[in-house]
């Protein structure tokens, strides 16, 4: 397969359930780790050795990222109300990425704390790279719910079918932004084009690659990996509200936002 082929689609069905499971704020960290061992399984055997190299570890990723997004389930605007003590407009936005927040730091907690064990087993140290890039898909399946989300909030829902909004809201967290329709190559498709894989895979790399400096002695990892996951999205989650507050409707009325 070259760079920008069409990747094989082996994704298991357990794996959306897992990642869908994991990105409930309730889960209790002993269930976190199994998940992510869950997910981390996935990676076919043949390809863990590859997982040192950074640009297979991405295009895993990206596959799955491709893959499963069209799985993430994004709750409308009536139903974010009704989980959310009835919850409106800033409030509710502030509350949707507070909890994502939370929900990425106990991912990113979890998976340090295996990763710490890994280090003690020196056997068990070829997995790691393997469970990091599956706390990377965790989280970013996380965010994509939240930018889902937050588009239902300020009046904006990503449009199209369910694999073309699931297209968008990829692109979308590629750049950090949120969904513009004007975005070169975001049409009526459902499939990734060459420049938006790249882009995808580019964009996970950089998160891989924080997420190694989590690999660390004893439970540091976790501490700093919860960290590093909860500021991240929280950024994250503040770009888009910027972005949507300029754009969004009918859920924010009578805002004036300036620029």
């Amino acid at each position: 397969m070259t760079e920008d082929a069409e990747p094989e689609s082996g994704v298991d069905p357990e794996l959306g359930k897992a990642l869908a499971e994991l990105s409930e704020e309730s889960v209790p960290t002993a269930e976190r780790k199994r998940l992510l061992r869950r997910i981390a399984r996935q990676v076919p055997v043949r390809r863990i050795g590859t997982m040192f190299r950074p640009k297979a570890v991405a295009r895993w990723m990206a596959d799955t990222v491709a893959d499963v997004a069209p799985h993430i389930q994004v709750r409308d605007l009536e139903t974010l109300r009704r989980h959310h003590d009835g919850l409106d407009g800033e409030a509710l936005a502030e509350r949707l990425v507070r909890n994502a927040s939370r929900v990425t730091a106990g991912v990113g907690a979890a998976g340090g704390g295996i990763a710490a064990v890994e280090w003690a087993a020196t056997p068990t140290l070829l997995t790691a790279p393997v469970l990091l890039a599956a706390e990377t898909v965790a989280v970013v399946a996380v965010e994509i719910k939240l930018i889902g989300e937050l588009h239902e909030v300020y009046g904006n829902p990503v449009p199209g079918t369910g694999a073309q909004r699931a297209l968008h809201l990829v692109q979308a967290w590629s750049q950090q932004r949120g969904f513009n329709p004007l975005t070169p190559g975001v049409g009526i498709g459902a499939v990734l084009g060459t420049a938006a894989r790249k882009e995808l895979r580019d964009r996970l790399l950089r998160r891989f690659g924080r997420n190694i400096t989590t690999l660390g002695p004893l439970l540091t990892g976790a501490a700093v990996a919860g960290y590093l996951n909860r500021r991240a999205t929280q950024a994250l989650g503040e770009r888009i509200r910027d972005d949507l507050r300029r754009t969004g409707r009918g859920a924010i009325e009578g805002q004036v936002v300036s620029d």
